[in-house]
């Protein structure tokens, strides 16, 4: 079968697709595909990895007659019209799962980095600012037995919440569509209203899935509601939060600070406000970017694809309804 990578993804998923006896061609530039150039690539191919973040419309399917799967090297899918790709009879699957951990750490990080104002000591050193003792200046906040809110306790919001109840002994409150019980019952964790996460949280981790009823969820409206001495963390998508009302929140002294891994657009332009500030810390996407969850993600997207190729259900489906 002949395959379409929409740019390179670590060897072990390519491995494993050759070994299988498949013909691969992989778009190599770091640049993006245009619509255009996906279309074409991946009319000439059965089977799409998209290893980047390509965007597939209802356009796309309608003129990708011969595609007969779809696998993403990732957890979310706003990026795909789920609707459009089962209309038209295609299986469409992900990774997720395996960068829970890895994801997880780097909520973990930016939530110490920025009670610590940690990014912007680091650019002080760099400014030649760094003038001696000053036992009043650049002050953070400490984080032990604070509150800490997630907002969508999934596999990954699990993590952060084991993780910083075992390090700072953390409250754990969340809101989420369902009770999770494990968090309950293994970590203590309590379930709550969105009103109430808002006004409780110390820091506030955002952990859910971009759809129409997340977008800009958090606005100037719920900045409002929180703590003027809590943290904000995005590790998830970018469109959760209005980044314009961000910014006014940080300005007016409504959040102690924010950190994001996850941006709207991304790349983030240089020169957006938010980088400039002392108590945010900004990341370019790395949630995943580990050697061990790269791998087992390229290896688990390479396996969907053979499954769908051998005839099979994709083991990691997210339009079930298709096979129906």
């Amino acid at each position: 079968m002949k395959i379409f990578i929409t740019k390179k993804i670590p060897q072990k998923g390519i491995d494993l697709l050759q070994s299988a006896g498949h013909e691969i061609t992989i778009h190599e530039s770091a640049r993006p595909l245009s619509e255009n150039e996906l279309i074409e690539a991946s009319q000439q191919c059965n089977y799409v990895l998209n290893g980047g973040m390509q965007n597939f419309d209802a356009h796309f399917f309608e003129n990708c007659p011969n595609l007969k799967a779809l696998s993403l090297m990732s957890v979310g899918y706003d990026n795909v019209d789920i609707s459009a790709a089962t209309q038209h009879g295609i299986p469409v699957s992900n990774t997720p799962g395996i960068l829970s951990g890895a994801t997880a750490d780097v909520a973990f990080l930016l939530m110490l980095a920025v009670s610590r104002k940690a990014f912007f000591n680091h650019k002080r050193i760099l400014q030649g600012k760094w003038e001696g003792f000053d036992p009043t200046e650049n002050l953070g906040i400490e984080l032990n037995n604070k509150t800490l809110g997630i907002y969508g306790l999934g596999r990954i919001g699990f993590e952060l919440a084991r993780k910083a109840r075992a390090a700072y002994n953390m409250e754990i409150i969340y809101y989420n569509r369902s009770r999770n019980k494990e968090a309950e019952r293994v970590l203590g964790a309590k379930y709550v209203h969105f009103d109430e996460l808002l006004r409780r949280s110390d820091v506030l981790s955002i952990h859910a899935a971009l759809t129409a009823e997340t977008k800009s969820r958090f606005d100037k409206n719920a900045f409002a509601r929180m703590k003027n001495s809590a943290i904000l963390v995005n590790t998830a998508r970018g469109g959760l939060v209005n980044e314009f009302d961000l910014t006014a929140a940080l300005q007016a002294g409504e959040l102690w600070g924010a950190g994001l891994d996850v941006t709207n657009p991304e790349p983030m332009r240089p020169d957006n406000p938010l980088l400039g500030m002392d108590n945010v810390c900004i990341l370019p996407h790395i949630g995943s970017a580990t050697v061990e969850t790269r791998d087992n993600m390229a290896l688990m997207a390479a396996n969907n694809l053979l499954a769908a190729i051998r005839g099979e259900k994709m083991p990691q489906i997210i339009n079930e309804k298709v096979y129906q």
